[in-house]
Formats: C-alpha cells, structure tokens, sequence
C-alpha cells in the first residue's frame, strides 16, 4: 500500500565553494509525497519510506543516486531568436541563472536553466541544477500514513497535463498547499 508522506528538511549539496543550502521544506510547508509512484527520487524514499512520524534523518545521496553526473552533451548553444516574442528578444526572463520552461519539436516540456547570454546566443544547460552533486537531507518526518485512494489520484492528476489540483495553482506546485500536510 502507498505511504502519504510529509516531511520538513533542508537539503545541503556539495558546490564549488563547499557544502551549501540549496533547498528547505518546514513544517509549516513540508514537502509532501505519496510512496510507489515514482515521483522522488528512488534513494529519497527508501531512505524516508521506512520512517515513523516524528523520526528525524540524515543522509547522504551519491551523485549517481540523485541526478547523475553532469552531462556536458545536455548544454546547448542558441540564437537569440529562439527567445523571442513578437520579434523582441525576452530579455525580463531570458537571464543567467534562470530556470525557463522549454518545448521540444513533438511538444514535451521541460525546463532548462539559462547559463549564459551573449549577443548571439543563448547557453542552455538542460541537466538538473543538482545534477553532478552529491546531496544530504537532513529532516524530520511530520506525517506518515496510508494513502487514501483520493490522494492518490489528485496528486496524478497534479503532475498530468490536467495542471494542479483544485487549488488553481496557489499551492505552488501542489508543495503541500491544497490541504494535504497541513
């Protein structure tokens, strides 16, 4: 039986300069999921899955248990063209450090994250932001239980093309805001 799952943590990774906060869930905002769907990583939830409400935890991802390595063939060169609207190149938006939703030629989505703008180009690095890093959670799980079948499908129809719940949105990507965790 899926576990619904709920859990306030801060998530350091290892970057150039040392260890550093990249990520944190409270437990006014946790992070929340449901086991068996696929939807965390497979180490995150075998490490959480076991736990009971009000266990605390502190673990280490390898590089290849979370994002992979960094895989230099996934950062691509554009013309600035490509960032365009009505002829006027996306400036607000198209910016170092920006994560922008992207399309590709069959209409998948997915993001990708600005790394550099030049007069001609634009880089694009289309790995995770975290990938080629290791990552360590340290966190307490505030809510531990069976799934109803109802949570089950709103949190699939969440992650469908359906869009978010019938929240709107206002939860910020179905991070907990439309009821579950709280």
């Amino acid at each position: 039986m899926s576990k619904y799952i709920c859990v306030a943590y801060k998530l350091y990774a290892d970057m150039s300069a040392g260890r550093e906060l990249v990520e944190e869930a409270t437990e006014k905002n946790p992070f929340m999921f449901i086991t068996e769907l696929g939807l965390t990583l497979d180490a995150f939830e075998a490490h959480v899955a076991p736990l009971a409400k009000g266990d605390t935890f502190d673990f280490t991802l390898s590089v290849d248990e979370a994002y992979g390595p960094h895989q230099p063939e996934l950062v691509h060169e554009l013309p600035r063209s490509a960032f365009e609207i009505d002829g006027k190149f996306d400036a607000e938006h198209i910016r170092e450090g920006a994560v922008v939703p992207l399309m590709s030629e069959d209409g998948q989505r997915f993001p990708g994250t600005i790394t550099t703008v030049t007069p001609t180009g634009v880089t694009v690095d289309l790995n995770n932001p975290l990938a080629g890093k290791e990552l360590q959670f340290v966190g307490k799980v505030t809510e531990h239980r069976e799934a109803t079948n109802e949570e089950i499908q709103e949190l699939l129809k969440a992650f469908s093309a359906d869009g978010c719940g019938d929240c709107g949105g206002d939860c910020g990507g179905c991070g907990g805001g439309c009821g579950g965790c709280q």
